[in-house]
C-alpha cells in the first residue's frame, strides 16, 4: 500500500524547521521509501528568540505561542507544498518543537499545535508523538527507533548528532535506545561566545586543547551514571552543561576542543570494548563537523565497528524522514513507539490526529 506523507521536526540545536515529503510502500510487512522532495527553512531571528525562551513564558503566553508557532509551520509546510509542486500529499506528521520534557513527571511538551497546522494546510495531521508513551511511564524518547527498525535495515547501531545525541541499539533480545549527552546545541552556544552561529567544521576546536580538569568534571555528571531508558532535557545541555563550561574560563577554542572530547568519550561508552562486529550509521547536524566525527572515530578505534556515513538527505532529513513513517504508523493504528526503548508499560500507538476535512 502507498502513502505519501510529509514529515516536519525542529531540533533543540534550533538550526531550522526540517520538512520532508516521503512515499511509502508496504508490502507484506515490508517498508520502503522515496524521499521526494526535503528542504530545511531557517529560522528568522524573530522566531528564534521566541522559540529559545519560550520556557520562561507564563501558562496564557505560552499557550498562545503554542498555536502561532502551529500556524507557523502550517505556513512553511503550504510554501514547501508550492515550491515542490507536490500533490496527493496525504498526511502531516509533525515532532513540533520540545519545550519542556519531565519524564520523572510523565510530562513533555512539544510547540507547534496540530490542529492549527491541518487548519492552515487543509491536510490530516498527526502531533503529540510522545505524550501516549509518558503517560504510560515511559520516558517518551526516543521515538526515532522505529523508523529506524522499519526503514534501515542492516545497522547494528543508530547513533544521531542533534542537539542531544542519542543513540539506537539492534540488540539480539531487544532494541533499546537512548539520549548519550548534549551535542549541537552546546557546541552552537559555544561558537556564539566567539561570535559565529556555528563551529564550520570544527575548525575552531581543533586549534584548541583539552581542559582534562573540565573534562573530568563533565564526565562525571550524574546523567551519566543512570542506567536506560534515560532522556535528557534541553536544559541540561543549557542550563547545566554551558555553565559548568563557562565556568573554567578557557579560551573559544579550548572550551569547545573539550566539549568535542566529551562528546566522543561519551559516545564511546554507549558500545561495549570488543563488541561483536556490527555497523554504526551516524545522521545529524553534527555529521557536518567534521573533526566531531574524526574524533568519535578515534576513540571508537578501540570498538569492532564499522562507522557509516550515507548520505546527505539520510544525514540532515532522517528525523522527519521517521516523523512523517510515524505518522503513517499512526493512521494505520500500529504501535509508533518501542517500550524497550522508552520503558513505557507498553508500546503505544501515540499521536493525536487531526482531521482537515
Amino acid at each position: 500500500m502507498l502513502y505519501r506523507a510529509i514529515g516536519v521536526m525542529s531540533g533543540s540545536s534550533l538550526d531550522g524547521l526540517d520538512i520532508v515529503f516521503v512515499e511509502f510502500d508496504e508490502s507484506a510487512g515490508e517498508w520502503k521509501y522515496k524521499i521526494k522532495a526535503a528542504a530545511c527553512y531557517e529560522y528568522e531571528a524573530g522566531w528564534l528568540k521566541r522559540l529559545e525562551h519560550a520556557t520562561g513564558l507564563d501558562a496564557y503566553n505560552y499557550l498562545l505561542l503554542h498555536t502561532a508557532y502551529g500556524k507557523y509551520i502550517g505556513q512553511k509546510i503550504n510554501r514547501f507544498i508550492e515550491e515542490n509542486q507536490l500533490k496527493e500529499v496525504q498526511l502531516i506528521a509533525t515532532h513540533g518543537h520540545t519545550a519542556f520534557h519531565s519524564p520523572e513527571n510523565n510530562m513533555t511538551a512539544q510547540l507547534g499545535d496540530g490542529a492549527a497546522i491541518a487548519a492552515t494546510t487543509g491536510i490530516n495531521t498527526v502531533s503529540d508523538l510522545r505524550a501516549l508513551d509518558m503517560a504510560f511511564g515511559g520516558q517518551g524518547a526516543p521515538i526515532v527507533p522505529m523508523g529506524e527498525k522499519w526503514l534501515l535495515n542492516g545497522y547494528q547501531y543508530f547513533l544521531n548528532i542533534g542537539g542531544i545525541a542519542n543513540i539506537s541499539i539492534n540488540n539480539e533480545s531487544e532494541y533499546i535506545a537512548f539520549d548519550v549527552c548534549p551535542a549541537n546545541r552546546v557546541l552552537n552556544m559555544l561558537a556564539n561566545d566567539a561570535g559565529k552561529k556555528y563551529d564550520a567544521g570544527g575548525e575552531m576546536a581543533a586549534k584548541g586543547s583539552i581542559n582534562n580538569d573540565l573534562l573530568a568534571r563533565l564526565n562525571a555528571l550524574d546523567y551519566y551514571s543512570l542506567k536506560y531508558p534515560k532522556s535528557l532535557s534541553n536544559n541540561f545541555g543549557t542550563d547545566t552543561v554551558y555553565p559548568l563550561i563557562k565556568s573554567f574560563q578557557l579560551s573559544h577554542a579550548d572550551a569547545l576542543r573539550t566539549f568535542v572530547e566529551h562528546i566522543a568519550i561519551q559516545i564511546s561508552k554507549t558500545i561495549p570494548v570488543g563488541n561483536k562486529e556490527g555497523k554504526l550509521l551516524v545522521t545529524g547536524g553534527g555529521v557536518h563537523n567534521t573533526f566531531l566525527v574524526e574524533r568519535i572515530k578515534a576513540v571508537l578505534k578501540s570498538h569492532k565497528v564499522e562507522i557509516v556515513v550515507p548520505g546527505k538527505e539520510t544525514i540532515d532529513y532522517k528525523e522527519a524522514l521517521v516523523m512523517a513513517f510515524l505518522g503513517v504508523l499512526r493512521i494505520r493504528e500500529e504501535n509508533t513507539v518501542l517500550n524497550s526503548v522508552t520503558g513505557a508499560l507498553k508500546s503505544s500507538v501515540g499521536g493525536a490526529f487531526w482531521v482537515a476535512g
